[in-house]
């Protein structure tokens, strides 16, 4: 079967490129072995949630992908506290003092997996669906020969990876990938809260790792706590009381006493740069392109600008040129370089300063909280690139 694109990996950030192009004229063929879940008819909630920007939800706005969503299912923030360890510094962003309705929305990650999901179901006759796994790539210079599991061979002009850190299409090619491992996990899980959080996004940079407050809707929050690796492990096998506990203390009360609604889930964190992102008919997207700390909560808006730019070069081609021009690709990836070198290096830069047990640096990291805090005109400069 020939084909103009074919995205492998059917995430948020794949799924959002196949719904940006499915209404262009070309043939397009996203690879996904696994459907997401639907979502369950019950009060449960996904222990996996989204801090998702201003831009990245006016793009999915665009997509139709937002307006399928349940509004009690989505929480604004309007305002974020950043605490130092040293329990004094703190830095305070507020939307208000920007002029903007909030700063960012807290959203499940199966609500927006579903609705990308029947959004890209309403395609028309160009837009293929296979779920089945890839199990080689061939490239040639006019195109590439894709084959799949069950014997399906699949011809196109370019090939999206779209399939995660560890991705499968990276790895076929010697695209460079340095891989690092922050030897630490995220715990995330939700809670009840005994306070309202008012919207607020709290985080606290400790001596054990940063500790993230994502208010969800009512009185409820989602956490990620990025510590060391044997004490997510402790986290992790405490009974709900104990992490409960736990929980409040590292965070002071803020919220009062909480309790348990989802266990608590680790994930491995780990920094990812990849160099480059596009070949001759080959592009890199999402978390195949890039991996970064979790501590400013931007790692899913990073990949959909990645689909929005991409989509923007595709969808500007006409129909019968080659989507697999290098020259074309690599227009993209000047244009998204600067953007992911910049999350990169202040993601990793942070977790390395407050990761660091010198007393000195401790001083030095906190007084420069306190500083910014007080200097609005780098505080809105710091604000304006995570609200894209």
């Amino acid at each position: 079967m020939k084909f103009d694109i074919v995205v492998v990996g059917g995430g948020l950030v794949g799924l959002c490129l196949a719904v940006a192009l499915k209404e262009s004229d070309f043939k397009i063929a996203l690879i996904e072995p696994h459907a997401p879940t639907s979502i369950p008819q019950d009060l449960s909630w996904d222990s996996r949630v989204y801090a998702i920007s201003p831009g990245s939800a006016d793009f999915l706005t665009q997509l139709g992908v937002w307006q399928l969503i349940a509004n009690e299912r989505i929480t604004p923030v309007y305002d974020m506290a950043v605490f130092g360890d040293d329990h004094c510094a703190q830095i305070d962003f507020s939307a208000y003092e920007i002029g903007l309705p909030q700063l960012a929305y807290i959203v499940e990650n199966r609500q927006l997996q579903n609705s990308a999901w029947n959004t890209l179901k309403t395609a028309n006759e160009n837009m293929h669906i296979f779920s089945q796994k890839c199990t080689s790539i061939e490239f040639l210079n006019s195109h590439v020969i894709l084959q799949l599991e069950n014997s399906n061979q699949l011809e196109t002009a370019l090939i999206v990876g779209a399939d995660g850190i560890n991705s499968w299409v990276r790895n076929q090619t010697d695209i460079r990938a340095s891989k690092k491992s922050y030897q630490q996990i995220g715990v995330v899980a939700n809670f009840e809260t005994e306070l309202s959080h008012r919207h607020i996004a709290r985080q606290w940079f400790r001596r054990d790792g940063i500790l993230a407050f994502l208010p969800l809707p009512e009185k409820r929050v989602s956490i990620v706590w990025s510590t060391s690796e044997q004490h997510a492990h402790q986290l992790c096998h405490l009974t709900p009381e104990e992490l409960c506990h736990q929980v409040q203390e590292a965070s002071f009360n803020q919220l009062g006493k909480m309790k348990l609604i989802t266990p608590p889930v680790g994930f491995p964190l780990n920094s990812l740069h990849v160099e480059p992102l596009v070949k001759p008919r080959l592009v890199l997207i999402g978390d195949a392109a890039h991996g970064i700390h979790p501590l400013a909560g931007q790692g899913v808006n990073l990949g959909l600008r990645d689909t929005r730019e991409l989509a923007r070069v595709l969808n500007s081609q006409a129909a019968q040129s080659d989507c697999g021009d290098y020259m074309m690709l690599r227009r993209y990836e000047i244009t998204r370089k600067e953007d992911i070198v910049a999350l990169e290096w202040v993601t990793d830069g942070l977790q390395k300063l407050f990761n660091n047990p010198n007393p000195t640096i401790a001083r030095l990291r906190n007084l420069g909280l306190e500083i910014t805090n007080r200097l609005p005109l780098i505080k809105n400069h710091l604000m304006q690139h995570a609200l894209n």
